[in-house]
Order: C-alpha cells, then sequence, then structure tokens
C-alpha cells in the first residue's frame, strides 16, 4: 500500500513539473538562452530533492511502527501508545505540501537582466543610429548646445548596453565646431567611450535635419531613435524599426514606430 502511495505521489509530481516546464519553455527555439538550459539541467536535481521529500514521511512511519512493534513487546507499557500514531493520510497530504512547495520554489519567475530587455525589445537589432538631442542629451535644441551638453544618467545605462552588442552611430545637428566639441566631452566624461562600443567617430553631426535624415538613410539601421516627428515620418518607410522619444502622448503614425516618453521608459519592461 505504501508503494502505491509514494508511486501515486511522483506520478503526480511529474505532472506538475511537466506542466511547469511547458509554461516555461512556451517559446521559439531561436530564443533559447543559457536561463533556459539553466532549467533544464537543474531538474534533475529538482526531481531528486523532491522524490527525497516523499520517501521520506514512509520512512519515518515504518521506523515508527517497528518502535511502537518494540515497545508493546515490553511489559508495563500502556496499549494506549497506538493512539499516537500519525494517520498516513496526514503524512502524505504533508509530503504532496512540501513537494509541493520545493517545485513553485524551483520554477520561480527569474526577472531579466537590462541587457536581456534591451536586446528582445530591439529584436536582436545589431545597428542603431540615435539623435542626440531630447533623448541621450539633456538640451533639446541646437541653440543651448552653444551653452552646454548634459547626459542624461537616466538614459546612460540603457545606452551603454545597447553599445554592447548593437553597432550603435550617436547624430545631431550643431551651429558651430564648439558646440560639437561640448558634446563629445559630456559623452567622454559621462564613459561612453570607455566600454568599448561607442568610439568619438560613430558620433556624427550635420549643419541640417535632413543631413540627420540623409545620415541615418546611408547607415541601413535596424532601428533609429529620434525625437522629431517629421524625420520619423520620412523614414518609417526605409528603415525596419523606429522609436520616436517624446513627451506628449502621440498616435502610431506606422506600424514598425515604436512611441515612449523615454530611451530608459521603452526599455523599462518586457
Amino acid at each position: 500500500m505504501a508503494a502505491d502511495t509514494s508511486k501515486e505521489e511522483l506520478l503526480q509530481l511529474i505532472k506538475r513539473i511537466t506542466f511547469k516546464i511547458s509554461n516555461l519553455f512556451h517559446i521559439s527555439s531561436n530564443n533559447v538562452d543559457s536561463q533556459s538550459i539553466g532549467a533544464v539541467a537543474g531538474l534533475a536535481i529538482a526531481i531528486f530533492f523532491t522524490w527525497r521529500l516523499l520517501r521520506s514521511p514512509g520512512e519515518s512511519q515504518r521506523r515508527q511502527r517497528k518502535r511502537q512493534a518494540a515497545t508493546s513487546s515490553s511489559p508495563g507499557v500502556s496499549t494506549h501508545s497506538n493512539a499516537s500514531v500519525v494517520p498516513s493520510g496526514v503524512c502524505s497530504s504533508s509530503a504532496d505540501s512540501r513537494a509541493q512547495n520545493v517545485v513553485d520554489e524551483f520554477f520561480q519567475p527569474i526577472k531579466p537582466t537590462l541587457g536581456q530587455i534591451v536586446r528582445q525589445r530591439l529584436n536582436e537589432g545589431r545597428k542603431v543610429t540615435c539623435r542626440l538631442l531630447g533623448v541621450i542629451l539633456e538640451e533639446s535644441s541646437p541653440e543651448e548646445l552653444q551653452k552646454q551638453a548634459t547626459v542624461r544618467p537616466a538614459t546612460l545605462e540603457v545606452l551603454l548596453e545597447i553599445t554592447k552588442f548593437c553597432d550603435l552611430y550617436l547624430m545631431e545637428r550643431v551651429l558651430d565646431d564648439e558646440s560639437e566639441k561640448r558634446v563629445l566631452v559630456a559623452l567622454e566624461d559621462a564613459g561612453v567611450f570607455t566600454s568599448g562600443g561607442l568610439v568619438k567617430d560613430k558620433v556624427l553631426f550635420c549643419c541640417t535635419e535632413n543631413g540627420r535624415s540623409s545620415f541615418v538613410r546611408q547607415l541601413e539601421p535596424d532601428w533609429h531613435i529620434d525625437s522629431n516627428p517629421e524625420i520619423i515620418s520620412q523614414l518609417a518607410r526605409f528603415i525596419k524599426y523606429e522609436l520616436h522619444v517624446s513627451s506628449f502622448r502621440t498616435e502610431r503614425t506606422a506600424a514598425n514606430v515604436f512611441t515612449a516618453p523615454s530611451l530608459e521608459q521603452f526599455f523599462g519592461s518586457i
């Protein structure tokens, strides 16, 4: 009887694990990563420990029955000791609960890293062009760059993650050479060039908005990020994906155009 009960418990455990795995791996083969492989590798460990948990109550019962048999054969021992025996159904329920807890704990969802979110949001795009004003920099006009250039701290982390696996080009319209120097110094001070993914030669400057649009078309990126709605509209039919960074809620102009209040908010969650 005990063996049949253990087999039934193991069967129920396997069913629960199978159900959770089917949910965990409901992804395409192209998206299999180290997290998925780690889950498979750890599955055997989970089954081993949960099986040990299931077996332990039965072994405990057998030891208890042996002690009771030895006690009942000794003189002067009360026959009421059998009343302290825990019903097998209670032990089975306790084992089932512990096994369920182990399975639930093992399959707790793992929060993706920022790098994983960036890769998924960009749909594995490998080349990105991005405007500086209103996206990477606090300033929003070329006139402001004649006075100062300030990298947005909240955007910096996302920018560095993009440079790790994307060929990134930054570009902006400026009014003079001093503005160019100011922008490059601000980027350098923020540590953008120290990660190895971005070099100063990939920061491009022009004197007109059409010049920036021309840069993008020549580079043929997978993604272009801009805060100018006219540039976004002009490039929508040439670029695979675009991100329009705007503090105002706007209607989606095309299926391949996404909108977000800021770069970091676009990559804030899956």
